[in-house]
């Protein structure tokens, strides 16, 4: 490994531990030359199928990205770092086994959407919002309505539950 702050690529590992997700190791380093020490991560390097966006052109799937996006349209959510954080990890779990060389920008948000929706309703609706970019207030209306009703099938079956 080079050190970032000479270029000398004698380095030495002086700690390794897992991360708190438990999917990458924690390196600290000591280059040899100038006596630095420096922090690397180190984790599986899985292939990601290309996401076709909706413009039809295809590109690799960006997390930081993907990221940026989520931030931004939860940004007045008071829980928009866990939430992205809990959806970036759902996503690039289903991107991991899917099996697929390509899936649609598309799949993509609907996945994000069904797991934000188990999250907060709020939160869900903001996304959607953006996500869907609503051209009217009716469309808009309509998928308010949606929501509403499956709350009152869940609530439905919820209290059928609670009476057994």
């Amino acid at each position: 490994m080079r050190c970032p702050f000479c270029g000398t690529q004698d380095t030495k590992v002086v700690d390794s531990r897992l991360t708190s997700e438990g999917d990458k190791v924690r390196r600290r380093r000591e280059c040899s030359f100038c006596k630095e020490r420096f922090t690397t991560y180190e984790g599986a390097e899985l292939l990601l199928p290309q996401i076709i966006k909706r413009n039809g052109n295809r590109e690799a799937f960006d997390e930081q990205k993907f990221r940026v996006g989520l931030r931004l349209s939860l940004a007045k959510c008071p829980k928009a770092t866990e939430y992205s954080d809990i959806i970036v990890s759902h996503v690039m779990h289903v991107l991991n086994v899917c099996n697929e060389r390509e899936i649609t920008s598309q799949y993509i948000g609907e996945v994000a959407l069904a797991r934000l929706r188990d999250l907060d309703i709020a939160a869900y609706v903001r996304f959607a919002s953006v996500y869907y970019q609503f051209a009217s207030l009716q469309a808009f209306q309509k998928e308010i309505e949606c929501i509403q009703e499956s709350i009152t099938i869940k609530e439905s079956k919820q209290l059928q539950l609670d009476l057994f």
